[in-house]
Order: structure tokens, then sequence, then C-alpha cells
């Protein structure tokens, strides 16, 4: 499998997934003409079209690159229905389309129904986890949130983590003004500045990384929990990402 991402709209990306015999499925397509430059460029064939959520930067695209290719089936969790899903899927559904084998997990909390699609190594997880951080909460609750986030720590370290947004450094910004002290985060937040300096992309990045420099992913943590000024002993760890979640609301 190649995995190609394609930067549309101004911080989205849009993810194409290759095999070996020039086929490909597309997800979260925020704009059709830069996945049909790509595809076109790289002699792929789309097989399906994959849609996390129904926010107009994720669904954009259908309707153009349904233009090119009448018959691809888009499939989507049900409130995506009215942006062009044909096929609605929710939670432990597989899709099997040739050397394509996705399990789709319910990723609530972003918006009601969100969901992502996982085929090891690539977790297609859309406005749930970024690198550094992790969704605004728009339909859902923060409970949702921490429970989706939750299911995504259990994947296996290795897991590719593909957003759909390059939210990178922002995101280690306000790491770094909650938790000044911690070394990851703060050796991550120069790195991440080289790159995006030079313009370069920060994601797909893996759950390994992620579970050393996201706070997120870290309520767990006695000194996370400290700079928080949370004093109780062994807090609900809803609690803390609640907490974590209002201040990057307000950062």
């Amino acid at each position: 499998m190649e995995l190609i991402r394609v930067s549309a709209l101004n911080d989205n990306y849009i993810w194409v997934l290759a095999d070996n015999h020039q086929q490909c499925i597309i997800v979260d397509p925020a704009e059709a003409e830069p996945v049909l430059e790509t595809i076109a460029a790289r002699h792929l064939t789309p097989v399906a079209i994959l849609l996390t959520h129904h926010h107009n930067d994720h669904t954009g695209g259908v309707k153009g690159i349904l233009n090119k290719f009448t018959t691809l089936p888009v499939f989507g969790p049900k409130e995506t229905q009215t942006k062009g899903a044909t096929e609605l899927v929710e939670n432990g559904d597989k899709i099997i389309i040739n050397h394509f084998n996705l399990q789709v997990i319910s990723l609530s909390g972003h918006t009601s129904e969100h969901i992502g699609f996982y085929q090891a190594p690539y977790l297609f997880c859309g406005d749930t986890l970024f690198s550094a951080g992790c969704g605004r909460i728009f339909e859902g609750t923060p409970e949702q949130m921490f429970e989706s986030i939750q299911k995504i720590t259990e994947l296996p370290d290795d897991t590719l983590i593909c957003c759909a947004h390059e939210y990178t450094l922002s995101n280690l910004k306000f790491a770094h003004h909650i938790w000044p002290e911690n070394k990851p985060i703060f050796q991550y937040l120069q790195k991440i500045t080289q790159l995006r300096n030079k313009h370069q992309p920060t994601v797909p990045t893996t759950l390994r990384t992620e579970k050393k420099i996201n706070i997120f992913l870290q309520c767990d943590n006695p000194q996370l929990q400290k700079k928080l000024k949370i004093s109780t002993q062994n807090p609900p760890l809803r609690a803390v990402f609640t907490l974590l979640r209002q201040l990057k609301d307000e950062y």
C-alpha cells in the first residue's frame, strides 16, 4: 500500500491509499480538483470514497469526484447521507473492496456520528485525534471524545495517525504552555517548528509518538494533573480530559 497526502483548502489533508494494482480509496475529500489531479498523475483508479463525518471541509469534493467517477460508492456515517454517502456504515462494520479491508470504528465527539477507518497500520481518524492534540467538540460530549481517544490508544503503537488537518505546531505550543517542563514536548516543538518553517507536513504521525507528546493521551499523568491544579488523588480521567479540552478552547 502507498499512502498519499493531498493538501486542500487552508490546512486540510485528503488521504489517498493506493494498492499495488493502481486502485485507491479517497478519504475525506475537502475538494475534488487536487484529488483528481493526484490520481490522474499517478494513473490510479478510485474504488471508494470514505467520509469520517459531515463537515464541509471533509465532504466538499464528493460531488466533483462523482462527476468524473459516477459509480463510485461513498461510505460514511448516517450524518453524511446528505453529503453524498451512498453506503451508510457504523461501528464494527467492515469495508472490503479488492485489496482494501477497513474496519469502521465509532469516534463520536467532534460530531455525534463521527467514525474512523482502520486498516493496519493506517487509521483515518478525521478530526478526532490530531498530532499533539484532539478535535473540538461540536455535537458530542467531552466524555464521548475521551472514550473515542481511548479506543485509538488501544491500537498498535505503530499505527499511523492519518488526521485531516495540519494543526501540530499550534497544538504543541498549547502543550508547552500547559507543561513547559516536559522535555519530549519541548524537543518535538522545536522539531515541528523547523519543519513548518520549511512548509513541510507533520503528519501522519505514529501512535507511539503521540503517547509521548500528546497531552490529551496523558490524562493519567500525576505531573500533568498537578500542572492543571487538580489536587484530587486519582481524579476521573474524563474530568481531566474535559478540563484540558476547555483550556485548549480558551487558549
